[in-house]
């Protein structure tokens, strides 16, 4: 006899009592069959009466920052699909089941939620513009399977979230997972979701400038473990020219009367080229550690069955219509 697969939805919530009663109710509608966390992260308004009325099964994480919550919550639930939702009633959670669907039928290890604005006012402006800047710096990095990276409505097989390392601490997460998915070129696929207004009474936590350059630092940050070649490269290459701009005169001097008149500047360019092949030497060596955590990881993936659900469920979708896809081009497994 088949067994079904496992279902679960992690809500983080942190003062959302306007809302998360409501998307606790719509997901329960998507996926009757899911367990559904609602994670309260610090509140001090009613968040956890309202979650526990909807018939959510509330924890508690008292260290603030969602990916404090994200971290706690890969660890403690287990489920074959893992389905992440902010409880603000952003996202449509009405799409839970195309997404929870389309995750077993690729098979992927994550289908993201791209969002797509349904009122000019969704999105602010500088998030936006944010957004998209930060979006680009990844795909440039790392790769170009995503469009929205920063989205917080995702689906998660058991062998992502167990692969996961799960280290951010507030909203950079996201970024986390995206380039998490990138690296070990993971299959994954988009769905295009309608993003909205909060309701009356929420507010947002998050600040433009300062959560995105905190999320800007964990890019680099990133860059700087996952692509140490390339980073030491370029600081090498910057050390070896300020090198070749103090020595030139230097070596000129010499050619033209035989002699070095300017000793210090010769030891310091000697000196700075000095430094900038080491920096290059140890970007290479950082990149041989980098692999052989990497290979780690995929073993630790490999270590998991791909997501699947018995014959008998597939093609189950409760949402009429088409789903919106773009798959990623990268799909290696």
């Amino acid at each position: 006899m088949a067994v079904e697969p496992t279902i679960a939805c992690v809500v983080p919530c942190h003062n959302e009592e306007a809302a998360v009663g409501k998307v606790v109710r719509d997901l329960r509608a998507a996926l009757p069959e899911a367990d559904i966390y609602v994670y309260d992260n610090v509140s001090t308004d009613r968040t956890v009466e309202v979650a526990r009325e909807a018939g959510a099964i509330v924890r508690e994480e008292p260290r603030k920052g969602k990916g404090n919550v994200i971290r706690r919550a890969f660890a403690d639930v287990d489920a074959d699909a893992l389905l992440i939702v902010d409880g603000d009633d952003t996202y449509d959670a009405s799409r839970a089941r195309d997404m929870v669907d389309l995750l077993f039928e690729g098979p992927y290890d994550q289908v993201v939620g791209a969002r797509r604005e349904t009122v000019s006012a969704a999105y602010r402006a500088g998030h936006a513009i944010g957004n998209k800047l930060l979006t680009g710096a990844v795909r440039s990095l790392f790769g170009n399977d995503v469009t929205d990276m920063l989205s917080g409505y995702r689906v998660f097989s058991r062998r992502f979230v167990k692969s996961f390392p799960a280290l951010a601490r507030e909203f950079e997460t996201e970024t986390e997972m995206t380039i998490h998915a990138l690296h070990l070129r993971l299959p994954t696929a988009e769905v295009v979701v309608d993003y909205r207004v909060r309701p009356e009474g929420g507010e947002s936590k998050l600040r433009t400038c300062r959560d995105g350059w905190r999320i800007l630092r964990v890019i680099l940050d990133l860059a700087r473990r996952e692509r140490p070649s390339l980073v030491h490269t370029v600081v090498a290459g910057l050390l070896a020219l300020v090198s070749v701009i103090l020595g030139a005169p230097v070596i000129a001097d010499f050619i033209s009367t035989g002699t070095v008149p300017r000793i210090p500047t010769a030891i310091l360019a000697a000196a700075i080229m000095t430094i900038a092949a080491l920096v290059l030497l140890v970007g290479y060596i950082l990149e041989s550690l980098m692999h052989m955590r990497q290979e780690q990881s995929r073993l630790v993936h490999l270590a998991y069955a791909a997501p699947a659900r018995s014959p008998r469920l597939t093609g189950h979708r409760t949402s009429p219509g088409p789903v919106p896809v773009r798959n990623a081009p990268n799909t290696f497994h």
